[in-house]
């Protein structure tokens, strides 16, 4: 009995046993897809999680690159809003905020800057230490004063030279005369503000200078080559402070008076062809314009180009190196007006003369951006560049330099400005009285109408002659006018002009014929004179609704 039950319990004993045996055979088979499983489930998750991490580096960059773009398209914005000729209250303002937006921009973020006249090089160019430039716009002026007036630069450097340098000249020249500087681009001028922190006054601000510091005698000298649209404009601005000075005189541009046609050419002009190229010869090394010739040199000056009837002046700047012997010698301007004076006409030019060799230098006052940029620059569209792409030279090399900083050029504008104020300071003549001339007979007669200023003239297309009538001794002028700003005339002074019943002077509308055989419709009077070579008071009504006193004098031509 005792045997059996001992057998029993071993029984179950191994019974238990062996099925612990397979119970532990077949736990680490589970265990085993478990952990694959589970390694599979890692794996994904890891897959997952840098595909997360990849997709949110990816959107932190996109965005990144999304704020980027947003703050230099911010800085074009307020670039935009100060790239404009008219000043406003908020000019200031404008540009210290597009200079604050500009610096806080990073390297790659300024290179982004793009709107429709921004770009990186709006700021971020160097022209040059601006430190070194005087804007002129001090007050304690006294009672004369010589108004400097130029389209401008922004290129430091040029305007320090060049602007600087004829400024600085005429101080020199008139030590009694106190020098002020003005510029007739505000785009310019809130360019200069916004980077540089310097500011310099536009043509009625230094006006108002003037003005507030009791100027009494006002020379303005304009910087400009020709009598162009710009002179013009200046003409007609200085027009509307007339009655705020005792005397004001416009004094001639740098080339002096236009011309009848292409090959009439002056002193200003003959001076300032000998002057540029003498010193584009001594820039290039050739000991006179002979030497550069045998080498086979052309002298290439590029002027800006203009659509007013001025433009004859670059024709004739031709015709002057022509007079002068320069065969080797053309001009051009960046906007080929006239037509030949276009880059491509003037290549034909040179290619057709059988020069290998082309040096190009600005006939401009200053090396600004045309030079830099229309000329110099490595775009296609650049002079340089249409040069050597037409494989026609065996070398195309410039020269950035501006007229201002020669002395000739700024003895010229000294001649102009002298001349100009011994205008404003000469005392009226004695004159022939209308008895006088009566052995004139009755008929018509060139007469020189002169007025006491450069803004009321006679056309340029005549040359500053009238028609003068002689009829039963009395004496008429017919004058055509340089255009149809000037709406009334009334023979003597401003104050009685306004007076109840005063008999004012209508206009005729004459048809002028420039130069270039371009036409032009002005508008003309008939004034009476009352003596020959004797001045006379005649006022003026401008489009502003405004009458003006001034001296006018008649002479036969």
């Amino acid at each position: 009995m005792k045997k059996r039950k001992l057998a029993v319990i071993l029984a179950a004993v191994l019974t238990s046993v062996t099925m612990a045996a397979c119970e532990s055979t077949s736990v680490p088979e589970a265990g085993a897809a478990t952990e694959a499983a589970t390694a599979q489930e890692n794996e994904k998750a890891e897959e997952t999680t840098e595909e997360a991490k990849e997709e949110t580096t990816a959107a932190s960059g996109e965005a990144s690159e999304e704020d980027d773009k947003a703050k230099a398209d911010h800085v074009a914005e307020l670039i935009d809003a100060i790239y404009v000729q008219e000043r406003n209250d908020d000019t200031d303002e404008q540009c210290r905020e597009a200079k604050e937006a500009w610096d806080a921009l990073t390297d790659e973020q300024k290179k982004m800057v793009e709107g429709e006249h921004a770009d990186p090089d709006y700021f971020g160019r160097d022209t040059g230490d601006a430190s070194k430039d005087d804007p002129l716009n001090a007050d304690d002026i006294g009672e004369n004063e010589l108004l400097v007036v130029s389209f401008g630069t922004s290129f430091n450097n040029s305007r320090a030279e060049d602007i600087g340098g004829i400024e600085k000249y005429l101080a020199e020249e008139f030590p009694d005369w106190s020098v002020r500087r003005a510029f007739t681009a505000q785009i310019i001028i809130n360019h200069i503000q916004a980077r540089d922190e310097e500011k310099i006054d536009n043509v009625e601000q230094a006006l108002e200078r003037a003005v507030q510091n009791k100027v009494k005698n006002l020379v303005v000298q304009p910087t400009h080559l020709m009598h162009g649209a710009e002179y013009d404009e200046l003409c007609d601005t200085l027009a509307d402070y007339e009655d705020m000075f005792e005397s004001v005189t416009v004094a001639e541009p740098l080339l002096g008076q236009v011309g009848k046609d292409a090959d009439t050419v002056n002193e200003d002009k003959e001076s300032v062809a000998e002057a540029i190229t003498e010193e584009a010869l001594k820039t290039a090394g050739f000991k006179d314009i002979k030497d550069a010739e045998k080498d086979g040199t052309a002298f290439v000056f590029m002027g800006h180009g203009t659509s007013h009837t001025a433009k004859v002046t670059y024709s004739q700047m031709q015709a002057q190196m022509k007079k002068l012997g320069y065969a080797n010698v053309f001009i051009g301007t960046v906007e080929g007006e006239p037509e030949d004076t276009a880059c491509e006409a003037v290549i034909e030019k040179i290619k057709d003369a059988g020069y290998k060799k082309v040096i190009l230098r600005p006939l401009m006052v200053v090396a600004g951006d045309h030079a830099n940029n229309d000329m110099a620059g490595d775009e296609e569209d650049s002079w340089k560049s249409m040069f050597l792409a037409t494989e026609a030279f065996d070398s195309v090399d410039t020269q950035i330099a501006g007229l201002g900083s020669i002395k000739e050029v700024q003895e010229v504008y000294a001649a102009h400005s002298g001349a100009a104020i011994k205008a404003s300071q000469k005392s009226a003549g004695t004159g022939r009285t209308t008895e006088e001339v009566t052995a004139l007979e009755d008929g018509e007669y060139d007469a020189k109408f002169t007025t006491d200023s450069s803004m009321f003239h006679v056309n340029e297309a005549n040359a500053d002659l009238g028609k003068l009538t002689v009829e039963d001794g009395k004496m008429t002028i017919h004058v055509s006018l340089a255009s149809k700003n000037i709406v009334k005339l009334f023979p003597g002074t401003a104050k009685d002009a306004e007076k109840a019943g005063a008999k004012t002077l209508e206009p005729t509308t004459d048809e002028v014929t420039y130069s270039d055989g371009t036409k032009e419709e002005v508008y003309g009077f008939d004034i009476p004179v009352e003596a020959l070579d004797e001045e006379f008071d005649l006022a003026l009504l401008g489009t502003k609704g405004k009458w003006y006193d001034h001296k006018v004098k008649v002479t036969l031509a």
